[in-house]
């Protein structure tokens, strides 16, 4: 990948901390899912809870497809990525412990919590790793997507 791609690419994952992850339900179905994340580097983390659907589906099938955007005005202003990744738990302890303390500084507004940070014991951490990333610019016309094969 080019270094221009890979700036554009990185400016986008540490602007924005939302995306729509989707993965395999058992029927076959996929399953879309707003979450929040952080990154380091191409490398993504999301939360979610022990026994959810999301947590089921990836045991499963660790493949993922994710969208990271932001509402715009105007159409022809669209950016965004898109991505086919693998996802799996994290099972090493200060890996899920490093990603818990970067959380906050991906939310710095987050003032409080309804409770106590969650730790690793009570959450499903997931790292992501993109395998093919989309670069959406519609700045550059409509639709254009620069596509990287990691």
């Amino acid at each position: 990948m080019n270094e221009e791609l890979r700036t554009k690419i990185l400016a986008l994952l540490d602007q924005h901390r939302i995306m729509t992850i989707a993965t395999l339900r058992p029927d076959g179905w996929p399953q879309a899912t707003t979450v929040g994340y952080v990154n380091e580097g191409l490398t993504l983390y999301f939360l979610c809870g022990l026994d959810s659907q999301k947590a089921a589906n990836l045991a499963r099938d660790d493949r993922v497809s994710l969208t990271i955007d932001h509402d715009t005005p105007q159409v022809m202003e669209i950016t965004g990525l898109s991505m086919a990744a693998r996802a799996q738990a994290v099972v090493d302890r200060s890996e899920a412990e490093k990603v818990l303390r970067m959380l906050p500084l991906k939310y710095p507004e987050q003032v409080s919590l309804p409770g106590p940070m969650p730790t690793a014991e009570q959450v499903r951490i997931f790292r992501v790793t993109p395998t093919i990333i989309s670069v959406l610019d519609y700045t550059k016309g409509f639709g254009h997507t620069d596509l990287v094969v990691i």
